[in-house]
């Protein structure tokens, strides 16, 4: 009998990107085959690609080719399955383009991945029945839970819909039980994360929506917290910011993208808003939740946007006062209808007002992190970075905000209390209590 193939992924792009590898590994778990962290050990390398914007298409393409001209000339029958968005969005043209990979598997198949690596290896996957099969590998301390698939909204600059579908929530029962494994696993932080999640449930019988998520989580056993991330703007309910402050593990923290606040550039990206109703919406989630960490995205120079309507969200951003923005230029997106639109800007536009927009959120970002100063905060200890221990507030999401650097014991993987004692940019400096 051959030596079972050893599989290893390459995973770029967002966190979903990320569980979708994670479930894949999952299931290579439970085969005949073994999963391996190095590429330099294994026989397939899964790339689970991003494509959600030109730079990482560029980016997946790249690694696709480093991966085939350099990873598998060094052993024999090694063999590249690329994965993930750039597949979905390029189908039958990334195939002609790339004959290199042995394999593409977008989002949709990626269930079948057992499948493809039997026919490109020549050994049967041997795959136990798939209750048995864990849904998750076991986790870090921070996890990420991927509610829904797939988008049903329309904005213009958008390519997820082509790319991943019509919007569709995983069963309440599924993901309650993904979560227990998380928790039970060694997770101590549930980030919430799907293209829309806040339209949780719309599509599920029963009348289960984001709320009823959150309200079941938060009674799930085990020291751990809950993130909600990608919360678009209509689904910040007064439903679900009750939920949230009746519940003891969820943070008050919401990462709520609402890209501009020109009504005349929205209704262009096919959004709704002004500042008004911008402003009204924050106010609302402020009183529910006064100690809220709040954080978006914005577009700048989108096709037609004049100075003044750049100004215009440049001064929104001074009033609303946001913990933390993403600020992106406006990108051209093949397939998308904002890609024909007239007015697209020069780069050089679109980048200096992005800029603008960094330095006037910087400014607000600093200056509220600075007020934390003299606070008790609770931290999930991540571990060392540099000979510094860190770790992260409620108010600082993974990979996107800032950090606290801890001045004291304090174990990884741990919650600790600590009193805020400075802040450097938008990091924070906490002596453990």
């Amino acid at each position: 009998m051959p030596e079972a193939p050893a599989i290893a992924f390459v995973t770029l792009g967002c966190p979903k990107n990320e569980v979708d590898s994670d479930r894949m590994a999952a299931a290579v778990t439970a085969s005949s085959y073994r999963l391996v962290d190095d590429p330099a050990q294994a026989d397939v390398v899964v790339l689970n690609t991003c494509s959600f914007i030109q730079a990482a298409t560029e980016e997946s393409i790249a690694e696709a080719f480093e991966l085939a001209g350099a990873w598998k000339p060094l052993a024999k029958d090694r063999k590249l399955v690329v994965a993930g968005c750039m597949v979905s969005r390029y189908g039958a043209d990334l195939a002609e383009a790339m004959p290199e990979a042995d394999a593409f598997l977008p989002v949709a198949d990626e269930g079948s991945l057992s499948a493809v690596i039997e026919r490109l290896t020549g050994v049967a996957a041997a795959a136990p029945a798939v209750a048995s099969a864990p849904p998750r590998m076991p986790p870090g301390h921070t996890a990420y839970l991927k509610v829904s698939e797939g988008c049903d909204r329309r904005c213009t600059y958008c390519a997820i819909p082509a790319i991943r579908g019509p919007f569709v929530s995983s069963p309440i029962d599924v993901l309650l039980a993904e979560a227990r494994f998380l928790v039970d696993n060694g997770a101590r932080e549930i980030v919430l994360v799907g293209q829309d999640i806040a339209s949780y449930g719309h599509d599920l019988p029963g009348g289960e929506d984001l709320a009823s998520l959150v309200e079941q989580l938060d009674r799930i056993d085990g020291d751990f917290r809950i993130r909600l991330m990608y919360l678009q703007p209509d689904g910040v309910t007064a439903r679900l910011l009750g939920a949230i402050t009746r519940a003891s593990r969820v943070c008050h923290y919401l990462d709520i993208p609402l890209q501009h606040a020109s009504t005349s550039v929205l209704k262009a990206m096919g959004r709704t808003g002004s500042p008004e109703t911008h402003l009204e919406l924050l106010q609302r989630v402020r009183l529910a939740l006064p100690d809220v960490a709040l954080r978006t995205t914005v577009i700048a120079g989108f096709p037609g946007e004049t100075e003044e309507q750049a100004s215009e969200l440049e001064a929104f951003l001074a009033e609303a006062r946001f913990d933390f923005v993403g600020v992106f230029a406006y990108s051209a997106e093949e397939g998308t209808s904002a890609a024909s639109l007239p007015g697209h800007l020069p780069d050089d536009v679109r980048q200096e007002r992005a800029q603008r927009l960094r330095e006037v959120a910087d400014a607000v970002g600093y200056e509220l992190a600075a007020a934390r100063v003299g606070s008790v905060l609770r931290v999930l200890v991540e571990g060392e970075d540099e000979g510094e221990t860190i770790g992260r507030t409620c108010g600082q999401a993974p990979e996107v905000d800032g950090m606290t650097v801890l001045e004291g014991t304090a174990p990884t993987g741990a919650f600790v209390d600590a009193r805020i004692i400075d802040s450097v940019g938008y990091d924070l400096v906490g002596a453990v209590l």
